[in-house]
């Protein structure tokens, strides 16, 4: 089992209910606060450390749903931000070609309204990729789920881009 998921006592699944996920943090970050071992030796200290730093990973990468389908993939054996994933067919290339020279006109331009709308876009396309990832996580279909998440980091890393560009 992945041990994010196992820290949080969580299954393994794609779909988590985000408010009880905040809520079990809280607990964990509460019971594994290193202040709560100020008085102790060193090596309590040291052990409170570690464990908060891993609740509060654990709980980064279970918050973010590309982050959460590695684990998924990985805890089967699937390998999703490999090298071998990096080929997009042709549709989404060229969508990838139009977004980028939307981005760079946009730069260009200065144009607050266009990165805004392109912004609207690429984040329509975002939760639309989550859907599907989501339905190929309750379908067992991996396969197709690990050649989402890709998709899903480009559109992620296109969304960062334009919002610094604003």
């Amino acid at each position: 089992m992945s041990r994010p998921f196992q820290l949080f006592n969580l299954p393994l699944q794609f779909d988590l209910d985000p408010a009880a996920l905040e809520h079990t943090y809280r607990q964990l970050a509460a019971r594994f606060h290193p202040d709560k071992t100020a008085t102790a030796s060193a090596f309590e200290q040291k052990q409170a450390v570690m464990m908060a730093a891993a609740v509060n990973e654990a709980y980064r990468q279970l918050s973010q749903p590309l982050e959460r389908a590695v684990l998924l993939l990985q805890a089967r054996g699937i390998q999703a931000d490999s090298e071998e994933r990096t080929a997009f067919d042709p549709e989404f290339l060229m969508q990838q070609m139009e977004w980028r020279e939307e981005l760079a006109d946009a730069r260009a331009e200065a144009s607050a309204e266009r990165l805004a709308a392109l912004d609207t876009q690429v984040a329509a396309e975002e939760t639309q990729l989550l859907a599907k990832l989501s339905a190929a996580f309750r379908q067992e279909n991996y396969a197709q789920a690990a050649e989402l998440v890709p998709q899903g980091r480009f559109l992620a890393k296109l969304r960062q881009e334009i919002r610094a560009a604003l």
